[in-house]
């Protein structure tokens, strides 16, 4: 096996990753329950310590208005401006400790993390778009939505469907792998991220 790069490594990625970007605009088209209830069956068979499975999310779509407005609210202006187009919104949270001994579990919010992008390639092959998003205020979301203490407020995101003819997504790029992964020393890159 070769450790020489190609000259586009991403053409090997499966498509559903390689495609998956980021709308600020959505179509005004429901969502099937049925395809909903599928794109967290993906969150809920990722991968977790101990199979601890720490993940929540609160949710809204449009047909029910009342509680859309309530997550909306807690977004920053700036992206309430957008993902008030999306039909399903909502964000996630992760228990901080484990159940089977209440010790913390500090791989909580990364395996929250991981149902989120298991979450967001089902909803590529889909055809649905999701839009993670950190502004929003994360305190009013808890006090909002009563979210127990023992769990730590993950990320707010946005899901719909958008007209892939006219919208072309932006410039993707990424830190070369050298910089993310090392052998050896902390800072000396893998041979095969070279």
């Amino acid at each position: 096996m070769s450790t020489t790069p190609t000259d586009n490594p991403s053409a090997a990625l499966h498509e559903s990753i390689r495609t998956r970007w980021s709308p600020r605009e959505f179509l005004d088209r429901p969502i099937a329950a049925e395809d909903i209830r599928t794109l967290f069956e993906a969150a809920r068979w990722a991968p977790s310590c101990f199979n601890e499975q720490p993940w929540r999310f609160v949710v809204a779509t449009k047909d029910r208005p009342e509680q859309f407005a309530r997550i909306l609210g807690v977004l920053v202006e700036k992206n309430q401006e957008w993902a008030r187009s999306a039909y399903l919104i909502g964000f996630s949270a992760a228990r901080k400790t484990f159940s089977h001994n209440s010790t913390p579990n500090r791989f909580g919010l990364y395996d929250t993390g991981a149902a989120a992008g298991s979450l967001a390639i089902q909803a590529t092959t889909m055809g649905i778009r999701v839009h993670f998003m950190g502004g929003f205020d994360a305190g009013r979301a808890r006090t909002e939505f009563g979210v127990p203490e023992d769990f730590e407020i993950g990320a707010a995101f946005a899901a719909g469907y958008i007209d892939e003819n006219s919208v072309l997504p932006p410039t993707r790029s990424r830190k070369p792998l050298a910089e993310m992964v090392f052998a050896g020393n902390w800072g000396q890159s893998a041979d095969f991220a070279e």
